[in-house]
């Protein structure tokens, strides 16, 4: 991607992986994935409110590190090159993201793998997109994007997926305004938000000994 690989990843709404088998196979690519790319799994951090307390132990023997509590996508990227794995999430996890990384720098240093973003500009009209979903439609014209090949035996595991990244030089290209309204998202006029709040999300998840 004539980027600098990513150092650390972090995997959200992998899903019921012991029941479901599109998950377990989401899964099982991410762990494909942090070997190609020589990220440890101990710089893998892992989060999903669904998560069991047998799934839970079986993230942590394989490494995995569970995030403390619901960031509601809002994980910045510090210092280290980050692939945020987010496979058929909610477009407020994305919005959020993006929001909390809105800067040259900070979007610079990220890869997202999941929804197409394309993808979902196509289905939402452009008024829509804009007020509930503004920095996903502000970072359009600055992202790369590259579709998952089809698969006929995996249509319902990785379909509408989609690489994401932003070189830095189409980032500078955008309009100063792009970058001058950093208001957090608040979603009071969604009505299909697609997404686990985080005061919601406390009473569902257990306490583990997967933490940081």
């Amino acid at each position: 991607l004539g980027a600098r690989p990513p150092a650390r990843c972090v995997g959200y709404g992998l899903g019921r992986f012991c029941s479901c088998p599109v998950a377990r196979r989401q899964l099982a690519l991410l762990l494909l994935l942090l070997d190609e790319l020589g990220v440890p799994p101990s710089q893998c951090f892992v989060f999903d409110p669904a998560f069991s307390e047998q799934e839970l132990a079986l993230l942590g023997e394989l490494g995995l590190r569970l995030l403390p509590e619901n960031e509601e996508g809002k994980h910045r990227v510090g210092e280290a090159a980050t692939l945020f794995y987010m496979i058929h999430c909610g477009k407020a996890l994305y919005n959020n993201l993006l929001w909390s990384n809105w800067a040259l720098g900070a979007l610079s240093k990220m890869v997202i793998i999941g929804n197409s973003f394309r993808g979902i500009e196509e289905r939402l009209l452009s008024r829509i997109l804009e007020r509930d979903y503004s920095y996903i439609a502000k970072v359009l014209k600055g992202t790369e994007e590259i579709a998952f090949p089809s698969h006929p035996h995996y249509t319902d595991t990785f379909n509408d997926t989609s690489i994401h990244w932003f070189p830095l030089q189409k980032l500078k290209e955008l309009s100063c305004e792009v970058w001058e309204c950093v208001e957090e998202p608040t979603y009071q006029e969604c009505d299909d938000l697609e997404i686990i709040r985080k005061e919601v999300s406390v009473s569902l998840q257990r306490p583990a000994a997967l933490e940081p």
